[in-house]
């Protein structure tokens, strides 16, 4: 069985890389299933791939920064120009446009957000000393990059200042379908697309069962991780009464692709169950070549038979699939690999911070067992106050009769014992468990990210945002 490592690129950024894609027709849906069911590891190695997002500005004026720059100064283009130069990743392009760039050897790669948010989709790597390194090498070559043109990057979960009519628009096909497609859907899929940035670690899986089991561990303590990386208190250079804004605006994105997949935790969930709830999640496109189609809305199960009426006669391909689960936006993606999807981005420490607590949690048998004991008995409605509480509560939200706060340092004890156990140190003879410190501070002094920044606006900062670039740069 063919196996896909955690933390690999997006698969259509893979094919846009190589200008090749699979277009093996899809006849039933059987192929579906068996798509998602070549991602299970059963000999292992077990990896993990961490994904951040970082918002780009001038450092002079802190404005954000353009594709194509401005007042002579450089723009994003001129960040992925230079990164391509001192790295030779081979570039992805649209309509003509420089919009990414991906490691031919099995790497990395880099990709634009909607309003020109600069990521990392990271290699997949043994363990999260190896992503320490990874990281540190990549923010050293972009900073050195972005100073030659005055530009910085802020690791925040929200835009801080700049209005959504502020924010510049990346030249990609794809997000001008979308771009028009959220606001018939819900009030903050503009908000998402164009002034938020979030970290995430990608995760494998042995079995089916090993999925179910990890998918549903995950998805009860996404919340949680939310809290332990709130980071978003401002918009439009103001408080906005959040801690996490960014998760807040999921809750009204598109509910139709969003959320918490309450149907996960079913008697008889698996790779079945979930192709039967993603095929009926609205497509945002079929690509065709280099060609995008906006077909926004439409049933992927009308392109699977042949009958899309945008595109007659045109049937579903395995392309098409993979693009598909990528436009999904669940608190945890399933595709040949597991993504967790609730933190906010912060600090390299934080971005770190994040792989380390999950792949505790869900590469070592005991710790996922016992943070299983912690959710189990969690009902569906109680999963769903906690995501709807903790953006604005953080850690004093409250599930079960119990605080997130507890929930966090039993699961971060749980993590450390699983990271410890899996024995992977660094040149020091430290093990991964040494990347969860800067989460039990935070558990320990009951102060998010969020609440701090809050505290520094309130004081030294003079209810002003702009001191916030500099205290959050990356």
């Amino acid at each position: 069985m063919k196996a896909n490592p955690a933390g690999a690129p997006a698969d259509e950024d893979r094919a846009m890389a190589r200008d090749v894609s699979d277009t093996t027709p899809i006849s039933s849906r059987g192929e579906l299933v068996s798509w998602l069911e070549e991602g299970c590891k059963p000999g292992g190695p077990f990896l993990l791939g961490t994904e951040h997002e970082k918002f780009a500005f001038y450092l002079d004026d802190l404005s954000p920064v353009p594709y194509a720059g401005r007042d002579g100064r450089g723009g994003i283009a001129a960040l992925l120009e230079g990164v391509q130069a001192q790295t030779g990743w081979e570039p992805i392009m649209d309509e003509g446009s420089l919009i990414g760039l991906f490691d031919g050897s099995g790497g990395g790669a880099i990709s634009l957000e909607p309003g020109g948010q600069f990521e990392l989709s990271g290699a997949p790597l043994d363990n999260v000393h190896e992503t320490q390194r990874e990281l540190r090498n990549h923010l050293d070559l972009v900073n050195a990059i972005a100073e030659k043109h005055g530009i910085g990057f802020l690791g925040l979960g929200m835009s801080p200042s700049w209005r959504f009519d502020e924010t510049p628009g990346m030249p990609k096909s794809r997000y001008r379908i979308m771009k028009n497609y959220m606001p018939k859907v819900g009030s903050r899929g503009l908000d998402m697309m164009y002034r938020t940035c979030t970290v995430q670690v990608n995760v494998d899986f042995r079995s089916e069962a090993d999925m179910v089991r990890k998918l549903r561990v995950s998805l009860a303590l996404q919340p949680v991780a939310t809290a332990l990386f709130a980071n978003s208190p401002f918009t439009d250079g103001a408080l906005n009464g959040l801690q996490s804004a960014r998760s807040e605006i999921w809750r009204d994105t598109d509910n139709n692709r969003a959320g918490m997949m309450a149907f996960a935790f079913e008697e008889g969930f698996g790779f079945e169950r979930y192709v039967d709830w993603a095929v009926k999640v609205p497509m945002y496109f079929v690509k065709r070549g280099q060609t995008y189609h906006d077909v926004a809305g439409a049933d992927f199960r009308h392109l699977l038979d042949g009958k899309l009426d945008a595109l007659p006669g045109e049937r579903a391909t395995m392309s098409d699939w993979a693009n598909h689960l990528s436009t999904i936006f669940p608190e945890v993606r399933l595709k040949r690999y597991m993504e967790m999807r609730g933190a906010d981005v912060g600090s390299a420490e934080h971005i770190l911070a994040l792989s380390a607590f999950f792949v505790g949690l869900l590469y070592d048998e005991d710790a996922q067992l016992g943070a299983w004991d912690l959710v189990k008995h969690w009902s569906a409605e109680e999963r769903q106050q906690l995501r709807d509480d903790v953006p604005r509560l953080g850690f004093d939200a409250q599930i079960a009769g119990r605080s997130v706060r507890d929930i966090a340092r039993d699961a971060l004890a749980l993590s450390r014992r699983g990271l410890t156990r899996r024995r992977r140190s660094d040149e020091r003879g430290s093990d991964e468990s040494i990347h969860l410190e800067v989460l039990d501070e935070r558990v320990a002094r009951n102060r998010t990210a969020a609440q701090e920044l809050v505290e520094l606006y309130k004081g030294e900062w003079n209810g002003s945002v702009a001191p916030a670039f500099k205290a959050c740069r990356l």
